[in-house]
C-alpha cells in the first residue's frame, strides 16, 4: 500500500515543480490535448479536468485540476505542459483486468466467488489497482469464513498482459471446516449449561451435528442463540436477566471453535398483580378471562405476548382491526412484579371492498360465497380469518393469504384483499392391466371439484374388463341456494360377471341412481339428504359360492330398492387436502325403506382429526376411524351380500390387498379342492389408523407434499355367518407414506409390512393411487 502512495506524491510533487517551466506563467487556453489514451475516452477526461477552452490558467489552476483528474482512479500517471496557448495533457492509464482465474476451490462454485466479487466491484474489463487483490483476497476468505473455514489461505497475483492488461489469479487453499469444540455458559445458577444450550440451534461437534452442521459457528446463529438464552429467561422469571458478553475464540490451528458466554441471572420474579388500562371497550371481566398470567404465577414475557395477541384479538372481533395492547412490567424489590396491560383500541374499522387475487380459474363468485366477513360491515379480525380457513377447505388452493389494508383519506376504512395460490382440484384415475380370469383390464375415473371454475363438482368413470363394465356420473352443485344448500344427482350402471372366475360364479347387475340436498347448521356442520333407487339383477353360472346360491334360492334374483339416505357432518379442517389442524367427524346412514324387495340399513361413524405438535405444523398427530354396521329388517330380516363391507388396501388398512380381509366365501362343492376362497365381505367395519406426519426430505414447507408414518388396523366381521366381532381378527400394519398434490391429481403411495398376518392372508407390501383424494 505505502509504494504506490509514495510514487503518486512523488509524481505530483515533480509536476509541480516542473509546471513554473512547462507553463511559465499565465496564459489563455486556447485549446487542449489529451495523449496516451487507450480505452479512456476523452469526453471522460475533460469532464473530470475542470479547465475549459477560453479559460486563463496558472501554473497553480493546472495543478489543481490535474489533482482532481487523479482522483477518478483512471491513471497512475499525468503530465502537463504548454505549446504556445494549447494545454497539452499526458497520460499514463491503469491496466485492466483481462480476466480472474480461481484455482484450489472445490466447496464452493467458481461462478458463486466471482459473484461475490463482482459484488464488492471486481470483474473483468474493470481498473486494476495493485490494492485490488488485496480487496480480492478479502473477499474470497469472507465467503470462506462464512463456511467455517478460518485455516482457508488465498494468494492472488497479477501478471501483466499486451494492451495494458493484467491476467489476475486465485490460488486457494480451502482448509479444514473449524468445529464448535466447547460453549461455556458463566455465571448461571438456576440451570446448567446442558439444559441452556440444548435450545441452542448451534452445538458442539459429534457425529450427528457434523451432518447437520449444528457445530459450525455464525455469528448470526450466535445472536438468535443468544436471544433464545433471553427469552428462555425471560419466560421462567427471570426478569433483570441479561447477556453480560460473549467471546468466540478459535485454536492455533484454526479448527476448533470455542463459545463462552456470561450472563447475570438475577432474581425469580413472581406476579404481585395484573391491571387493565386504557379504554375497554369490552367488559372487564371477560377481558381478564383471556388473561394467560395471573396473580401469583411465575413471571414469563411469552404469557405477556399471548395475553397481549388474546386482548387485540378480542378487540378486532367488536371491529377495532387496528387495537395496540401493550404489556408493562414493573420489578419490586420484593422479587415481584406487577403487570399493567395499556389498551388502545383505536377507531373502529368497517370494510369497504374485498378482493380477490391470483384466483386464475377460479370465479369471484365462487369465492364470496365462502365469506363470512361482508363488505359494508364492521371488520371483524375473527370474520376474516374465518373467511380465510373457508376458502382453504375448498380445496382449490395450495396457500392463501390475507391483508387488511388501511383505505387512503378514508378514516375508519379498510380494504380486505385475499390472494390465492391455485392447485389441480381434479383427479384422473386410469387402470390399464391384465388377469388370467378377467383378461385386458381399462379403467378410466375424471372428477373436477371445480368445474370451470363455478365450484361445482362433477365426476364421471368407467371401468371395462372381461368380467366388469361400469360407468357412473355425478354433479354437486354446492351454491344452489344463496344460504348455502347443495343439491346434486348421481348415475351409475354396473355389470358384474363372474363366469369366468370359477369362484363363487355368478352375476350382478346394478342401475340406479341418486339426488341429494344438503343444508348448512351452522359454518362448520352440515345435515344431508337424499333419495335414490337401484335394480338389482344376480344370475348364477357353474359354481356359485354357497352364500350366493342360497341367496337366490330364497329371495330371488331381481330386487327393486328404495333408499333414504342421512347424514350430519362437522368439519373444522384448515384445508381441504393435506389439512395439518382440526378435525372432521360424520355420521351416515343408508335406509332400504319399506316397499323395497330387500330393506335393510347400513350406519356409519366416521372421525379424522389433526393434531399440530408445533407451531410451523410440519409434525402433526394424525388419527382416523371409521366404523359400520348393516343388518336385515322386517319382513326379509336379511342383509344382501352385494351391500357386504370390505377393507383392505389404500384407503383402509395398508399392507394387504384391497377388499381382502373379512369372511371368505364357501366354496361349491363342485370345484376342486385347493382353490382359493374369495372374500365375501360382512356387516360390521371397524378400521383405524394412527399417523406421525413429518417434515418431507428436500421439500421443507411444501403445501403440496406430505409425509407419515402410520399403524393401520381393521377388520370386516359378520356374526350372522359365525365370524363375530373379536380384537384378536383385526389385522394391523405399520409403514410410511408419501403424498403429492401433482397438475392431474393427488398421488400417493405407501410402503407397509403387516404386524400379524395370518395364513391365508393377501399381503401387500408396496400400494399406490393417483387420483385418490386423502
Amino acid at each position: 500500500m505505502r509504494r504506490p502512495l509514495l510514487s503518486v506524491l512523488a509524481g505530483l510533487c515533480l509536476m509541480v515543480v516542473a509546471l513554473p517551466q512547462a507553463l511559465a506563467f499565465e496564459f489563455v487556453v486556447s485549446d487542449i490535448e489529451v495523449e496516451g489514451l487507450q480505452r479512456v475516452s476523452a469526453g471522460t477526461v475533460f469532464s473530470a479536468f475542470p479547465v475549459d477552452i477560453g479559460e486563463t490558467i496558472n501554473d497553480s489552476d493546472v495543478s489543481d485540476a490535474i489533482r482532481n483528474l487523479f482522483q477518478t482512479g483512471l491513471f497512475t500517471d499525468i503530465r502537463a505542459s504548454r505549446d504556445d496557448n494549447v494545454l497539452i495533457l499526458t497520460v499514463r492509464e491503469r491496466p485492466s483486468i483481462s480476466d480472474i482465474s480461481i484455482e484450489g476451490n472445490q466447496n464452493i462454485e467458481t461462478e458463486r466467488l466471482k459473484g461475490a466479487l463482482q459484488g464488492a466491484g471486481i470483474e473483468e474489463g474493470q481498473v486494476f489497482k495493485r490494492a485490488t487483490l488485496e480487496r480480492l483476497e478479502l473477499e474470497i476468505l469472507r465467503s470462506y469464513v462464512s463456511q467455517g473455514r478460518y485455516s482457508a489461505r488465498v494468494n492472488a497475483t497479477a501478471e501483466d498482459q499486451p494492451r495494458n492488461r493484467v491476467s489476475v489469479s486465485l490460488d486457494i487453499q480451502e482448509g479444514s471446516v473449524a468445529a464448535i469444540r466447547h460453549i461455556n455458559i458463566i455465571g448461571n445458577e438456576a440451570f446448567t449449561d446442558e439444559t441452556l444450550t440444548e435450545e441452542f440451534e448451534l452445538a458442539t461437534s459429534w457425529w450427528w451435528t457434523s451432518i447437520t452442521s449444528a457445530d459450525k459457528y455464525a455469528r448470526e446463529r450466535l445472536s438468535g442463540d443468544l436471544e433464545t438464552l433471553r427469552s428462555w429467561y425471560l419466560n421462567r422469571g427471570y426478569l433483570d436477566f441479561s447477556v453480560e458478553s460473549s467471546q468466540v475464540s478459535i485454536s492455533p490451528d484454526k479448527k476448533d471453535v470455542f463459545i463462552t458466554i456470561a450472563v447475570n441471572e438475577g432474581p425469580k420474579y413472581t406476579v404481585s398483580d395484573v391491571k387493565l388500562r386504557g379504554a375497554l371497550i369490552v367488559p372487564e371481566d371477560e377481558l381478564r378471562e383471556l388473561l394467560q398470567i395471573r396473580e401469583g404465577d411465575t413471571f414469563s414475557r411469552a404469557a405477556l405476548t399471548q395475553t397481549s395477541n388474546s386482548l387485540s384479538s378480542r378487540l378486532g372481533r367488536e371491529g377495532y382491526t387496528f387495537a395496540n395492547v401493550n404489556a408493562v412490567p414493573e420489578s419490586h424489590d420484593d422479587n415481584t412484579a406487577s403487570i399493567t396491560f395499556f389498551i388502545e383500541p383505536g377507531e373502529r374499522t368497517y370494510v369497504r371492498r374485498i378482493e380477490f387475487r391470483g384466483n386464475v380459474s377460479t370465479r369471484d363468485e365462487v369465492l364470496r360465497q365462502e365469506l363470512v366477513q361482508m363488505e359494508g360491515a364492521v371488520a371483524s379480525t375473527d370474520l376474516i380469518e374465518f373467511s380465510k380457513t373457508k376458502l382453504e377447505r375448498l380445496g382449490f388452493f395450495k396457500t392463501v393469504d390475507v391483508e387488511t389494508r388501511r383505505v387512503p383519506g378514508k378514516e375508519g376504512k379498510v380494504d380486505v384483499n385475499y390472494t390465492v395460490e391455485e392447485q389441480a382440484t381434479g383427479s384422473l384415475q386410469a387402470s390399464v392391466g391384465f388377469s388370467q380370469t378377467s383378461g385386458v383390464i381399462l379403467g378410466a375415473n375424471v372428477s373436477e371439484k371445480n368445474f370451470l371454475g363455478t365450484g361445482k363438482r362433477v365426476s364421471v368413470g368407467a371401468n371395462i374388463s372381461d368380467s366388469i363394465k361400469s360407468a357412473n356420473f355425478s354433479y354437486t352443485n354446492p351454491y344452489y341456494t344463496v344460504d348455502g344448500v347443495s343439491r346434486g344427482f348421481s348415475l351409475f350402471a354396473r355389470e358384474t360377471d363372474f363366469e369366468e372366475e370359477e369362484i363363487s360364479s355368478y352375476l350382478l347387475d346394478e342401475y340406479g341412481g341418486r339426488l341429494n340436498f344438503g343444508y348448512p347448521v351452522n359454518q362448520s356442520t352440515r345435515l344431508n339428504f337424499g333419495v335414490g333407487y337401484t335394480l338389482t339383477k344376480l344370475k348364477t353360472d357353474r359354481f356359485p359360492a354357497e352364500e350366493v346360491e342360497t341367496f337366490i334360492d330364497n329371495q330371488g334374483d331381481t330386487f327393486n330398492t328404495y333408499l333414504l339416505t342421512g347424514s350430519w357432518n362437522q368439519n373444522t379442517l384448515n384445508r381441504g387436502v393435506l389439512a395439518t389442524d382440526g378435525y372432521s367427524h360424520s355420521i351416515s346412514a343408508n335406509v332400504a325403506v319399506p316397499g323395497s324387495d330387500l330393506t335393510y340399513v347400513k350406519v356409519n361413524h366416521r372421525t379424522n382429526a389433526y393434531f399440530p405438535i408445533n407451531e410451523a405444523q410440519t409434525w402433526v398427530f394424525r388419527t382416523r376411524t371409521d366404523i359400520g354396521y348393516a343388518h336385515g329388517y322386517g319382513d326379509t330380516d336379511v342383509m344382501p351380500f352385494f351391500e357386504h363391507y370390505f377393507t383392505g388396501g389404500y384407503g383402509s388398512v395398508r399392507g394387504y390387498e384391497a377388499n381382502s380381509l373379512g369372511p371368505l366365501a364357501t366354496n361349491n362343492d363342485q370345484l376342486a379342492p385347493g382353490i382359493e376362497q374369495d372374500p365375501f365381505g360382512g356387516t360390521i367395519l371397524t378400521e383405524g389408523s394412527a399417523q406421525l406426519i413429518v417434515p418431507t426430505p428436500f421439500a421443507e414447507g411444501s403445501r403440496s407434499m406430505r409425509t407419515s408414518v402410520f399403524v393401520d388396523a381393521g377388520q370386516v366381521f359378520d356374526p350372522d355367518r359365525g365370524f363375530d366381532v373379536s380384537l384378536g381378527e383385526i389385522r394391523m400394519a405399520a409403514g410410511v407414506g408419501f403424498q403429492w398434490i401433482t397438475a392431474i391429481g393427488p398421488l400417493a403411495f405407501s410402503l407397509a409390512k403387516p404386524l400379524n398376518d395370518e395364513p391365508g392372508d393377501d399381503t401387500q407390501v408396496f400400494q399406490f393411487s393417483l387420483g385418490q383424494q386423502f
